[in-house]
């Protein structure tokens, strides 16, 4: 039996991510209750420290959440009314909706059908004389193919926001997610790699980016003397646009300073459970099992089979529905972002990234986590073993 589920007369619900909380975290969170400071105080450039010399980027923005992160890059890169950024379907609505937030287009290019990140050939094909930047996302923790999307940036003369939701400890070619691009966000969610309840956080190399960000994240506001326009005096400070209250607090920065020292370990269980996973499933011939591209090393924030529907007698949804018959708490991992309502009241229509919409109606996310015990694992080996067979032709 699994480590935290009970035994009772059936297995408890294993969802399909979950967080890892113990008494360090607890008490990192109590000894910032009886400080001084319950945000804005010491513990946030604590943790933005903690991420920077965890990946080797130069500056961090410690932000309220993945989706704010997203939104204060776009500020800073001056993103605006009348350009467009092209991103990836296959990803959380957030990645599109920060292109909106700032006035500009989101224009959607197709995946890969092999790693089902953003294809660098349809962002290619989707490049206007509008195109500002490119949002690619390293889906499930796998990165981007980010020297194909980097030489692309140089051609065009376009700005490259790395969506890391899923990806704090993923490496391409021995560099860590955050050090690549022009700036790369992060989401502290609690199924996430680390987490803050909610939170997030930018990373750059650009002090002028960060800077921007810094003051995005609390109201467009400085107290910097060098960027006053006036100084009446030590209490004076100047609004010099307008930014949103962004601001992490210290009571998740201390959460996360004190996640981050499990980091590693979280990592390790994640990418141990998912070669058990495809150890099982590889030779099924009815699942397509994650590819990963070569020298690069997934955070595996998300595990997620493709079925081969033509070899099976039912559809996803009759397999995503035994699953959860028996407790195991499936998900599906996304919806394209332009078959929503808001979308399709902005004019997007289906039929806009065939791979993207193939894949959506196939895969099917299982449970991955840190807390999960490997008898958890074999259970929901077992069951999607045993529900394929049944139903395949």
């Amino acid at each position: 039996m699994g480590n935290f589920y009970e035994n009772l007369d059936k297995r408890q619900f294993i969802p399909y991510g979950r967080q890892w909380i113990d008494e360090d975290d607890i008490k990192a969170v109590v000894e910032v209750l009886k400080s001084d400071y319950l945000t804005t105080g010491p513990k946030i450039s604590e943790f933005e420290k903690k991420l920077t010399d965890y990946t080797g980027a130069k500056h961090c923005a410690a932000i309220s959440n993945g989706t704010a992160a997203l939104h204060a890059a776009c500020f800073a890169a001056g993103i605006g009314i009348g350009d467009e950024v092209i991103t990836s379907p296959i990803t959380f609505a957030a990645s599109a909706n920060c292109a909106l937030y700032v006035g500009a287009k989101p224009v959607f290019a197709d995946i890969d059908p092999e790693t089902y990140n953003i294809d660098p050939k349809d962002i290619e094909r989707k490049i206007t004389k509008r195109t500002k930047a490119i949002i690619p996302v390293h889906f499930t923790g796998q990165p981007c193919d980010m020297d194909a999307i980097t030489d692309l940036a140089k051609k065009y003369g376009l700005i490259v926001i790395e969506d890391g939701a899923h990806a704090l400890g993923a490496e391409y070619k021995g560099k860590k997610a955050g050090t690549i691009s022009d700036m790369t966000t992060f989401s502290f969610h609690p199924v996430k790699h680390i987490t803050t309840g909610e939170g997030g956080a930018i990373l750059t190399n650009s002090r002028e980016y960060y800077e921007k960000m810094i003051m995005f994240r609390s109201h467009g506001i400085t107290r910097d003397e060098d960027k006053l326009t006036g100084n009446e005096g030590s209490w004076y400070y100047e609004q010099q646009f307008l930014g949103y209250n962004y601001r992490m607090t210290d009571i998740q920065a201390a959460l996360g300073i004190s996640q981050m020292d499990k980091l590693d370990g979280f990592l390790e269980k994640r990418r141990n459970y998912a070669d058990t996973y495809n150890n099982a499933f590889k030779d099924i011939d009815e699942i397509v099992v994650p590819f990963q591209m070569a020298n690069t090393m997934s955070a595996w924030h998300l595990y997620i089979i493709q079925l081969k529907l033509e070899k099976l007698r039912v559809g996803r949804k009759e397999i995503f529905n035994e699953l959860k018959k028996r407790n195991i708490g499936v998900n599906v991992h996304y919806i394209p972002v332009y078959y929503h309502p808001y979308y399709r009241k902005l004019g997007y229509d289906k039929g806009l990234c065939p791979n993207a919409e193939k894949l959506y109606d196939r895969m099917i996310t299982l449970p991955l986590f840190p807390k999960m015990s490997i008898q958890d694992i074999e259970y929901v080996i077992e069951n999607v073993v045993e529900i394929i067979d049944r139903y395949k032709k």
